[in-house]
């Protein structure tokens, strides 16, 4: 996998040793873990743990989440990207095996358009690329920010479900839907 994206103000790569740093400060604040079960961690070598599980996912699975770079700045503000759940262990409402969209970023980075721009070009890298035939999202009922930003990008609400007694939203996009919004 070698993965190298440019949207109109940000650079999508696959994650790196250097982005260390990045890392330890988007995943130790307790903010960008407030709807993620408020599990932030709290050491670097958490944070090189998240970068081998992640650089683990591009030989294992041909697909994972990507550092997002503001291009103005060269500033690390987050990832976005695309992941395949696989097994039990990451079994979501119910259903295993299936290629989710995601997002976080750095909170002085919220609000500015950054997850939906980045996550429209996943969209794209993800049907028309790697030829997936549904891709999802999930977010606490609570998570407003990212429960808009995954209808602004044009998945469909299917359902609650409950994770680790939290209620949140399930949707979905498939590959047709996505090419009639195309054309």
């Amino acid at each position: 996998m070698c993965v190298y994206i440019e949207t109109k103000r940000l650079i999508l790569r696959e994650i790196e040793d250097s982005d260390l740093d990045g890392i330890f400060e988007l995943d130790s604040n307790p903010l960008v873990h407030k709807y993620l079960g408020n599990k932030p961690i709290k050491n670097i070598t958490e944070a090189e743990k998240i970068i081998q599980f992640i650089q683990k996912q591009y030989i294992e699975r041909g697909v994972g989440r990507l550092v997002a770079i503001e291009k103005a700045t060269g500033e690390f503000i987050g990832w976005s990207g695309l992941k395949l759940n696989t097994g039990i262990e990451e079994e979501l409402n119910e259903k295993q095996d299936f290629y989710d969209i995601g997002y976080r970023l750095i909170p002085k980075f919220w609000g500015k358009g950054y997850a939906t721009e980045s996550s429209i070009e996943m969209l794209k890298y993800g049907f028309n690329k790697l030829n997936i035939d549904t891709i999802i999202g999930a977010a606490e009922v609570e998570n407003i920010a990212s429960n808009s930003v995954l209808q602004k990008i044009g998945l469909q609400f299917k359902n609650k479900f409950t994770y680790e007694n939290t209620p949140c939203n399930w949707y979905e996009l498939n590959k047709e839907d996505y090419a009639k919004t195309m054309s």
